[in-house]
């Protein structure tokens, strides 16, 4: 494999401002909702809660849909996280070939492959003379609900 530096799509870098919500004080059961809607106790940074170092964190949107069998649909906006080492079963940002793709990292036996979450997608199989390189880490995937 040979490693490179890409320029690909442009990431948007996540601002140091606190992004404040406000924090209820109990666990939110999935059942019968609570009648105690209005106690919130305190608020929250969700930079604080979300990003582990912000220097190193950005926000991709998804286009495809070769990891909805996780939850990462098309348009969502997944954290990655540069300064987090890639470990087998990541899933990753990487770049193969200049082309940028959210796979889950298959690394055994010196045989690396790029494993989608959508069985109408084949795994890629790295090859040697492929350029290929780890882009990040995906810590979070903001999935809008609505």
């Amino acid at each position: 494999m040979i490693a490179k530096t890409v320029s690909g799509p442009q990431a948007v870098h996540v601002p140091d401002a606190p992004v404040w919500l406000p924090l209820c004080g109990w666990k939110v059961p999935a059942g019968f909702a609570s009648p105690a809607g209005d106690h919130t106790r305190k608020r929250i940074d969700l930079n604080e809660h979300l990003i582990r170092n912000a220097e190193a964190t950005f926000v991709f949107k998804v286009k495809g849909d070769s990891m909805i069998d996780i939850g990462i649909y098309e348009g969502d906006a997944l954290l990655i996280d540069r300064s987090i080492e890639p470990k087998h079963g990541s899933i990753v940002l990487a770049v193969l070939n200049n082309d940028f793709t959210v796979k889950r990292l298959h690394r055994r036996g010196g045989v690396v492959k790029l494993v989608p979450e959508n069985k109408i997608y084949p795994t890629i199989v790295v090859k040697e003379e492929e350029e290929f390189s780890i882009w990040g880490v995906v810590t979070y995937n903001l999935h809008k609900l609505y």
